[in-house]
């Protein structure tokens, strides 16, 4: 499916919604039907069983069995929707501000990566234009103060924090990729790739490509866990190696 966005709401009214804050008072007389948090636990749900693509406002209003335009009387649409469910679930990462400013990065990598397990549709919400919430503003601040207090100067905290945000999610919603596509189609990735060996066999030209086949005969594409176990390891050793970098910058 194409990639939602987040951003794309009415501005006002998203950011009081992100925030809980209505921008009028509550209506005097029946009681409300559902409330925002249970519209967005149940498009969480949604989505977690069925893929963003089929979270949809008469989705949810059949998830919670009530009448379409309720909904439309807390969220506006979809669009405000999307952004109530991405920083909802940022906010399972749980934050705690221990260890050097490297273990705290660290921290962060893993607690947003298991967000993106946790609800594979997120690969799917493209946060360019990112919710402004507590889910969202609580990461950042976590990893602005860590890396201000590593040592870097402002300016290069700020940069750094920039180059994290876009390894770390960038990612974790490649390594949800293929297990998406693996739920979706019945086919691991490791299935796939043996698949095809008849590439490396019939047509793959060591001449043309001679690096890929020096590593390969140097035994660096030789793995004794799973792809998901590499992309695991992958996903390590990049924010480590970035880590590196950055510290690099101190000196």
């Amino acid at each position: 499916m194409a990639a939602e966005r987040s951003g794309g709401g009415d501005p006002a009214r998203t950011i009081a919604l992100l925030w809980r804050r209505p921008p009028e008072p509550k209506p005097v007389g029946r009681k409300a039907k559902v409330s925002v948090d249970q519209i967005v636990t149940a498009a969480i749900a949604v989505a977690d069983r069925e893929g963003l693509g089929a979270m949809s406002m008469a989705r949810v209003a059949q998830e919670l069995t009530v009448g379409t335009m309720s909904l439309y009387t807390h969220v506006p649409g979809k669009a405000e929707l999307i952004d109530l469910m991405a920083d909802t679930v940022l906010q399972e990462r749980d934050l705690t501000p221990e260890g050097t400013w490297r273990e705290r990065v660290k921290h962060y990598a893993d607690r947003t990566r298991a967000v993106y397990q946790a609800h594979p549709w997120m690969r799917d919400v493209s946060m360019v234009r990112p919710p402004l919430g507590p889910g969202l503003m609580d990461g950042q601040e976590f990893v602005l103060a860590a890396l201000a207090d590593s040592g870097l100067e402002p300016r290069h905290v700020t940069v750094a924090h920039v180059a994290i945000e876009g390894f770390v999610h960038g990612a974790a919603a490649s390594e949800v990729d293929d297990q998406q596509l693996e739920r979706t189609t019945g086919e691991s990735g490791d299935s796939w790739w043996g698949a095809r060996q008849v590439f490396w066999d019939d047509y793959f030209d060591v001449e043309r490509y001679p690096t890929m086949t020096n590593l390969w005969n140097a035994g660096a594409y030789d793995t004794d866990g799973t792809l998901a176990d590499t992309m695991r390891s992958s996903f390590d050793y990049g924010l480590e190696k970035l880590l590196d970098g950055i510290e690099g910058g101190m000196r």
